[in-house]
């Protein structure tokens, strides 16, 4: 909604989140005094150039003549071509900057541009009285922040379709209201042997839409299709849309594409890692399925690790070449290239 926030704590400090910001509330928060500053992401900063002082962030000062679209234009890539230019920034150093951290990470989670406004506030609480603001106390906040949602199964039905009359579809929900994870149980798969598993992510572009950019869709078809074959299998969807940075900036990232990045440079532009999603969502939902061990259906060496990390044994990665056409080359070589999978 763009409502600015205020973290209590040790350095208690007010936060906009960039994407949102309007002339207004630019205004508003000048007013106050102090010295705001843009915080951008180290990926980010790289791209323009600017120092992260703080490893994984950067603390970019404002400078005197600030508006919302030079906020914007360092937040969001969109015109890094056209205007390469944006400084030089100059950023701070020294001091606390774990608020900083936690708005990024809480921006991330509103799948908005990682980029925020933040103030230092003298009498945090008195002001967000005043001006009816939601406060986040990061004391207590932040293990809550680092740590992931436990999973409830919600409900299970029978579900026949295409490639099995004997399907059933698993509703899983986090205790924090994010999004809903799924389960599709082909057959009744013997809990005491390893059974054929995919972790795959939404994708509504290629899942829904037959987008010809990625190979998901074929993936998601075809890992059905031998699980109709076989008789039985688990294939868990996973509402990751983009590498878990959401539609919105899944499709800044095709408009960067367009301009020649590959996907992997897209998304660091933006401000992300190479891929942001979290696998051990997928070992949670097997285990509360009384699943320990599986096959593997995957590319990605990092699902294999991730499994195994999380207590589940992959006794066989099945590969799951399917997907390639003109339009993806490039794409599924540089997921070969730069996120090692194995194509």
């Amino acid at each position: 909604m763009g409502v600015p926030i205020v973290f209590l704590g040790p350095r208690p400090v007010l936060v906009f989140a960039a994407e949102t910001l309007t002339a207004q509330r630019l205004a508003d928060l000048l007013a106050l005094g102090g010295d705001p500053v843009l915080v951008i992401t180290a990926r980010r900063a790289a791209t323009l150039k600017a120092r992260a002082y703080d490893g994984d962030l950067a603390r970019v000062m404002l400078p005197d003549d600030t508006t919302p679209r030079w906020v914007q234009s360092v937040a969001d890539p969109a015109d890094d071509l056209r205007s390469p230019m944006k400084g030089p920034l100059i950023c701070a150093r020294g001091g606390d900057a774990t608020p900083h951290r936690a708005a990024l990470s809480l921006i991330k989670s509103a799948r908005l541009l990682p980029a925020a406004l933040v103030l230092d506030l003298n009498d945090a609480i008195g002001f967000a009285e005043q001006h009816g603001l939601t406060t986040l106390d990061l004391t207590t906040a932040l293990p809550v922040l680092a740590a992931r949602s436990p999973l409830k199964p919600i409900v299970h039905a029978r579900l026949p379709i295409e490639v099995s009359d004997a399907g059933r579809l698993h509703i899983f929900r986090p205790d924090d209201g994010g999004e809903e994870h799924y389960a599709i149980e082909i057959g009744r798969p013997d809990r005491s042997k390893p059974v054929l598993t995919r972790l795959h992510s939404a994708c509504f572009t290629g899942d829904i839409l037959g987008s010809l950019k990625c190979d998901c869709g074929p993936q998601l078809r075809a890992a059905l299709a031998q699980m109709g074959t076989e008789g039985h299998g688990v294939l868990l969807y996973l509402n990751q849309e983009g590498r878990g940075i959401g539609l919105a900036n899944k499709m800044r990232a095709y408009s960067l594409q367009d301009q020649g990045f590959d996907t992997v440079e897209a998304n660091h532009r933006l401000g992300f890692e190479d891929d942001e999603r979290d696998f051990r969502l997928g070992s949670d939902i097997l285990k509360s399925m009384g699943f320990s061990s599986v096959r593997l259906l995957t590319n990605n060496p990092r699902k294999v690790e991730m499994m195994a990390a999380s207590g589940i044994e992959v006794a066989e990665r099945v590969a799951l070449k399917v997907g390639g056409n003109r339009h993806n080359h490039d794409y599924l070589a540089t997921k070969a290239a730069k996120s090692g999978h194995m194509l």
